[in-house]
C-alpha cells in the first residue's frame, strides 16, 4: 500500500529539484549536529515554517528510522492511527514503513490501531518527511496520527510503549513530534504563550505541558503528540529539551498582527 502526498504543490513544491534546492538553502550555514532522542518540529508550508523544521533537522544525527507523532486535523476514530505496512510516496521518492516496529507497538498498546485511511489527506505527519529524506534518503518511518480525544493517560500508554519498542529496537530511532505554536493572535501573545509550553519541553514535563496549553488556552496543534514524544524520550534517558529556532509567520509575512507560531527543538 502506497500513500500518495496530499498537499505536494501546496505546503511544499512537488517537483524534487526544486524542493531539495529549497530546503537546501534553508540550512543554516553553521549548526552542530548531536545525537538526539527526539526533536518536535512545526508543519505549516515551508515558506512560513520550513526554516524552523530544517534547522532542527540540521541540529541532530538522523537515525535510520523516524517514528512521526502528528495530530489529525480532520478527527480519526481510533485515538493512535498508524499505518504499519507500504509506503509514502513525496517528490523525492518513495519512503518505506519500517513494519517490525510498527507492528511491535500495536502488540504493546491496544490504542495503536493499523488505520492507512486515517493518514489519507493529513498534512502534519507528510511535511516533516522530504526534510527527513533530504538529511538522510534511506530513512524508514512509522507515522502515528493522534487523535483530539487522546487524554493525558492514553499518552502516557503511548509513550510507554514506544520507549519500550525502541529499547528492544536494534536500529536507532528518532522521535519526530509535530506540531504549531499559537494560532492567529498577536506576535506578543504568541510568544507569550508559546514560550510557556517551550520551557516544559525544555524541562521535558509532558503532564506540564499538557496542563499548560489547557489552562492558557494555547492554540498549540500538536501538544498531545509532543506529550507523548517527551514521556517516551524521558523513559529513554533524555535529560533536557534545547529550543533550537522560534519563528512565527509574521516574521515572513512582516504582518504581525495575527499569527500562528512555530518552533523546533531538539530532545537530548
Amino acid at each position: 500500500m502506497r500513500r500518495e502526498p496530499a498537499v505536494a504543490g501546496y505546503f511544499y513544491p512537488s517537483q524534487a529539484d526544486e524542493l531539495r534546492m529549497m530546503i537546501g538553502k534553508m540550512v543554516p550555514e553553521k549548526h552542530t549536529k548531536r545525537k538526539a532522542f527526539g526533536v518536535v518540529s512545526p508543519h505549516a508550508g515551508y515558506i512560513y515554517s520550513g526554516r524552523v523544521a530544517t534547522a532542527v533537522f540540521a541540529s541532530v544525527e538522523i537515525s535510520p528510522v523516524a517514528v512521526i507523532l502528528g495530530p489529525s486535523h480532520r478527527g480519526i476514530r481510533p485515538l493512535f492511527a498508524l499505518q504499519a505496512k507500504g509506503t509514502w510516496r513525496t517528490p523525492l521518492g518513495d519512503v518505506e514503513i519500517y513494519s517490525e516496529l510498527a507492528l511491535r507497538l500495536m502488540e504493546l498498546s491496544s490504542l495503536l490501531v493499523d488505520d492507512p485511511k486515517a493518514h489519507n489527506y493529513e498534512h502534519s505527519l507528510e511535511v516533516q518527511i522530504p526534510i527527513l529524506q533530504y538529511f538522510r534518503s534511506d530513512i524508514k518511518i512509522v507515522p502515528i496520527c493522534v487523535s483530539p480525544e487522546a487524554d493525558f493517560v492514553s499518552l502516557e500508554e503511548l509513550g510507554h510503549a514506544l520507549a519500550q519498542a525502541i529499547k528492544e529496537e536494534k536500529k536507532d530511532v528518532l522521535l519526530v513530534a509535530s506540531t504549531d505554536m499559537s494560532h492567529y493572535i498577536s506576535q506578543r501573545e504568541a510568544e507569550k504563550k508559546d514560550f510557556l509550553a517551550i520551557k516544559k519541553i525544555e524541562e521535558l514535563d509532558a503532564k506540564g505541558l499538557y496542563e499548560i496549553v489547557l489552562k492558557e488556552n494555547i492554540s498549540m496543534c500538536g501538544f498531545q503528540p509532543t506529550c507523548g514524544l517527551l514521556i517516551a524520550c524521558k523513559e529513554l534517558g533524555a535529560t533536557r529539551g534545547e529550543l533550537i529556532l522560534y519563528q512565527t509567520s509574521g516574521d515572513i509575512t512582516g504582518d504581525h498582527r495575527e499569527v500562528v507560531g512555530y518552533a523546533g527543538c531538539r530532545i537530548i
